[in-house]
């Protein structure tokens, strides 16, 4: 087992396990699949100290996809007495007295012959590659880092979700394997999960605190539309009423965001002095009006991160020291960073891949003390409700072609053809509070006049809470019982669940089984139907509900 030495930091198990499994059988590339917030830095650095110590090698370099990131891949080897230069240029020699440097996937991929000339002998150098995911965004990046570091000594691939690419855009120093029905699967030399850390308190849980309600719109051609988010309607109208309660001026913006501040101050109250909050925004001008509405519904001014603003590190290490209740940014904050007093989120973007969805919450996760919890506030629509959903579900590593899906929320707001219905402007919008997801349990919204006395009694007195704040209390109280996604609309007690309660968690179980089969929600409430032949759910009966529901049930367990 790993020992820690003068010039370390403390390590998790899961660390240790890493460690000693590496120097047990010594390889020149090796890959770690940490869940954000679990180390994987840490890891690393502690790795390099080893081998430089022993001479196995003589420099480091760090890849990282952002600049923002050198600056704290440098003060966290600084730390371990390892001196990494974060601001060196491809125009400048490697400054003697340093350790090596740090540096990004776009400096390698603008000069990777000097980047190779660095790294070759007598220089034996140890590569770090961070979220080395980004090296298969597009065959720059990983034709660079394949061209400047092949001669490298040791190679180290860190990342912290699973990742998928083509079998063209194979990542370099990423090994694969052939799965049981022939297809390439990436692999890991060690792997530590949302799960595993969440089980060894490494990470908060998470509550995903989701957000229905009905907008109109007015589309390019002059129509008036509406929609409720938690209504069947296809993908289409989905994503159109979705991208219409996001408009900074609609009203189920200022109602989240209103709550997002009550969580924050509630946080603060109960001794997280500090925590802050993350909203997250499609672009920078909805990022700027939604800083704006920010100043203007809670009465505090956010801090407002942008990738063309020149001072975006300083605000990002101002507001990590800071007392800030708000940020607003686009992708700055969303993956990497590590701002440990950040414990809520706001979902106000339409990005939807698995992949950005485990980065942005993992801004989150970060846990300080055993007691901490996180939450996002989120639409309630099919995309993000399922991702949250399989927070703790292994995702496989796995490479193909990428096809081009039809699924609009697969890809991301700037690319051609995700403009939905032709959206021009919104005219009103409402948010619903609809239920609580807890790391894949979740609570439906509790109404003060649903209570039991259970309830009422370890909420104390009926009323005085919000139906977010009641909800939100006893899902804590959930906290340590095993409830699923499939069951979180509560189970009848005898015969009293009536009829709107099965309809809300018929709406929820179509939405995830529309999901995972990559089918319009449309049809599989139709198919829903057929399986308890009836009238619609608005005039069904409790017993053909009830059917319905539990067909549902033996699709999504």
């Amino acid at each position: 087992m790993v020992e820690e030495t003068r010039g370390t930091v403390p390590l998790r198990l899961w660390q240790k396990q890493a460690i000693t499994t590496y120097f047990q059988q010594p390889r020149r590339d090796y890959t770690v699949t940490a869940t954000p917030g679990a180390g994987k830095t840490t890891f690393a650095l502690t790795v390099a100290k080893k081998l430089f110590d022993e001479h196995v090698v003589n420099r480091i370099i760090v890849v990282t996809p952002t600049d923002h990131l050198r600056s704290q891949w440098s003060a966290a080897a600084n730390v371990f007495g390892i001196i990494l230069d974060a601001r060196l240029s491809n125009s400048k020699k490697v400054r003697p007295g340093t350790h090596g440097y740090v540096t990004t996937y776009a400096q390698v991929a603008a000069h990777p012959l000097l980047h190779e000339r660095r790294t070759e002998s007598p220089n034996r150098t140890l590569i770090i590659l961070d979220e080395i995911h980004h090296a298969g965004d597009g065959l720059t990046w990983g034709d660079a880092i394949k061209e400047a570091f092949t001669n490298a000594a040791r190679r180290i691939t860190l990342t912290g979700t699973p990742f998928r690419t083509s079998t063209e855009e194979r990542i370099p120093f990423v090994n694969y394997e052939q799965d049981d029905v022939g297809e390439l699967r990436s692999t890991s030399d060690y792997a530590y999960e949302y799960a595993d850390a969440l089980r060894d308190r490494v990470v908060r849980p998470v509550m995903f605190m989701a957000y229905s309600g009905a907008a109109s719109w007015v589309t390019k051609a002059g129509d008036i539309l509406s929609a409720d988010l938690a209504e069947p309607h296809t993908k289409k109208q989905e994503q159109a009423a979705w991208r219409a309660v996001l408009d900074p001026d609609s009203a189920w913006v200022r109602r989240v965001l209103v709550a997002a501040n009550t969580r924050v101050d509630e946080l603060r109250a109960s001794g997280v002095k500090d925590a802050g909050c993350l909203v997250l925004a499609s672009d920078q001008d909805q990022a700027r009006a939604y800083a704006r509405v920010v100043l203007e519904v809670t009465g505090h001014k956010p801090v407002l991160v942008l990738s063309d603003d020149t001072n975006a590190s300083k605000k990002i290490d101002a507001y990590n020291q800071g007392r800030d209740k708000f940020i607003v940014a686009v992708r700055m904050v969303s993956e990497g960073v590590d701002i440990r007093r950040l414990a809520c989120l706001v979902w106000l973007t339409s990005y939807s891949t698995p992949l950005f969805f485990a980065q942005a919450v993992g801004r989150v996760v970060r846990a300080r003390t055993p007691q901490e919890t996180a939450t996002v506030f989120l639409p309630s629509v099919r995309p993000l409700i399922a991702l949250a959903a399989a927070m703790e579900v292994s995702r496989d590593h796995i490479v193909r072609g990428k096809p081009v899906s039809d699924d609009p929320f697969e890809r991301e707001p700037h690319e051609p053809g995700n403009n939905g219905e032709s959206l021009d402007r919104t005219l009103e919008s409402e948010a619903r509070f609809e239920h609580v997801l807890i790391s894949g349990r979740a609570i439906e919204a509790t109404s003060q006049e649903d209570l039991c006395e259970e309830d009422e009694q370890f909420l104390g007195l009926p009323g005085l809470l919000s139906d977010e704040q009641a909800t939100l209390l006893l899902a804590h109280r959930e906290l340590g019982k095993t409830r699923t996604i499939s069951q979180h609309i509560p189970q009848p007690k005898s015969n009293i669940m009536v009829a709107d309660e099965l309809r809300k968690e018929i709406t929820t179980l179509v939405k995830l089984w529309a999901y995972r089969q990559n089918i319009p929600v449309a049809r599989a409430h139709m198919l829903t139907r057929n399986s308890a032949p009836g009238p619609k759910n608005a005039d069904a009966t409790t017993d053909v509900l009830t059917l319905r529901r539990d067909w549902l049930l033996a699709r999504t367990v």
